[in-house]
């Protein structure tokens, strides 16, 4: 059994509360899942549950934790800077913990992933593989030490559908413990039996924590049924104050009134308006006293409030790709030949593929190509954001292209629609969560009119309550998509055409 004890987590460069007095239990076998918008302290919380020291250098953390497993191990969201020159030998068979390895379990999981075991002795580095097998090769040794508590951050981040689907099967049916971060609805629906939801409320300043013992899909399900209610009891009770407090004017008026013409020949009806004045007056006060208990107006923190609103007109028989017989390349190894694709007008075309096959460094060359076109407007988001991002730059800075004060109250104005403080604006492009850096891309792609989009996991960093605007905001968008995705319902809402990118080139693929 794991608890945790009135936790408070104080940002020390924010000088803010992001989680406080959050209580929960995760008792054995429970696979808990934990949500939030990005910056909201998801992945401080895993840390810290873990007793990792590094998060004292930005948190100030005050709680108990009681920790009754035996052994609890960690998969970070990112492959560890220090293990990017490490070879996958060295990373599997050289390091100290190799006594705590069970490996007749190791290459069990091995052929279960999909991975090819010659490749656990090879002098490949760490550093040099895709996104998705950085993630495997890292779930690969953690579950090879027989742990009975996982501590998961985004596990299915960059995952080929595959191994997503082991990953939630196994995930589902382990009789181990399991605490992670997912931005996938589909992956949380199909995995979680509690979830807490971290927020940030009322300008980033009220951390709210809410802990379910529902699955995801009742928790959204009630949580969406309760939002309403709410909204409605809400606006009701401002409705009917309002119509109470336009009536007490009027009374309010009429008395202010008589007072003003009663001849002052009738003292006693002077008197008789003066308390009729105070009762008026202490009614008026009563109501906004009642107002003061109204049901608060909820909010929805993670609202994507953009719509792609300035895209170019893009003619419907325009070519906008084609291919013919390329070839994917990484150093001189062939991963994928004989690539074809005739792409016109306002398509959306999905890619999918196995972990490795090259659709990154695919798109990044597609990109090269396309950026300096005059006859569209490319955008470009990729898996890694500083590959597009000037990091250095404020976010109006990013979004500026004139500089003049009328941009710059545009630039301003979406900022703060996508719920930029003033202090995020003005901060460098660096320090802020990768939802914001996501968000900022988005704002480019209208701002700047984009028409053709190559985007490389684009539902990434957005939290799953976010994620159905954000394939609404990609289903109307009136350009051309293509985009690298693992998300199943991303890919079935908003793309045309699906295609998996095999060695052998691009094959049309059918989800359903």
């Amino acid at each position: 059994m794991l608890q945790v004890k009135k936790l408070t987590l104080h940002h020390l460069t924010d000088l803010k509360n992001i989680i406080q007095d959050l209580n929960f239990t995760v008792n054995p076998g429970e696979k808990v899942a934990i949500i939030g918008e990005e910056g909201n302290g998801k992945s401080t919380l895993l840390k810290w549950i873990l007793d990792d020291k590094s998060i004292d250098s930005y948190t100030k953390a005050e709680g108990e934790l009681i920790n009754q497993f035996s052994r609890t191990v960690y998969l970070p969201q990112t492959l560890p800077a220090p293990y990017f020159e490490t070879t996958l030998d060295e990373y599997f068979f050289g390091q100290d913990d190799v006594m705590e390895m069970d490996y007749t379990l190791l290459y069990q999981l091995v052929g279960q992933l999909g991975f090819d075991a010659d490749r656990l002795t090879s002098a490949q580095k760490l550093g040099s593989l895709s996104g998705g097998e950085k993630i495997k090769v890292q779930l690969l040794k953690q579950l090879a030490t027989n742990p009975d508590l996982l501590l998961l951050d985004e596990p299915s981040n960059d995952l080929d559908l595959d191994t997503l689907q082991w990953l939630e099967n196994f995930i589902r049916t382990t009789p181990l413990t399991v605490i992670y971060i997912s931005h996938d609805e589909s992956f949380l629906a199909a995995t979680a039996t509690k979830v807490i939801q971290l927020e940030l409320l009322r300008h980033k300043t009220i951390p709210v924590a809410t802990v379910s013992n529902l699955s995801y899909k009742d928790y959204i399900e009630q949580k969406s049924a309760r939002f309403v209610r709410q909204t409605e009891v809400a606006s009701k009770q401002r409705e009917e104050y309002q119509k109470k407090m336009e009536k007490h004017r009027q009374i309010e008026n009429r008395v202010h009134h008589e007072q003003e013409v009663i001849s002052r020949q009738n003292p006693g009806g002077g008197r008789l308006l003066k308390k009729k004045m105070h009762v008026v007056k202490s009614m008026g006060r009563r109501f906004e006293r009642e107002s003061e208990e109204f049901e608060d107006i909820p909010i929805k923190e993670d609202a994507i409030l953009v719509k792609f609103s300035n895209t170019k007109a893009l003619p419907a028989g325009k070519t906008i790709i084609h291919l013919e017989n390329q070839e994917v390349k990484r150093d001189d190894k062939v991963l994928a030949r004989s690539i074809h694709l005739l792409m016109r007008g306002p398509q959306k075309v999905g890619i999918i593929g196995k972990n490795g096959i090259g659709k990154s460094t695919w798109l990044k060359r597609l990109w090269a190509e396309m950026k300096n076109r005059t006859d569209i407007e490319a955008g470009y988001m990729p898996q890694n954001y500083a590959d597009y991002l000037n990091l250095d730059e404020t976010p109006i800075e990013f979004l500026s292209e004139t500089g003049d004060s009328e941009e710059l109250t545009q630039v301003m104005t979406y900022l703060g629609s996508m719920r930029f403080t003033s202090d995020e604006m003005h901060h460098p492009v660096r320090s802020l969560s990768g939802g914001q850096q996501a968000k900022l891309l988005l704002l480019k792609i209208d701002l700047s009119g984009q028409n053709v989009l190559l985007l490389d996991e684009p539902t990434r960093n957005f939290s799953p309550l976010s994620q159905p605007e954000l394939r609404n905001l990609f289903k109307n968008f009136e350009g051309a998509i293509v985009t690298i995705s693992h998300d199943r319902l991303f890919l079935q809402e908003v793309c045309d055409q699906i295609y998996e990118l095999t060695e052998e080139g691009l094959q049309l693929v059918d989800l359903e």
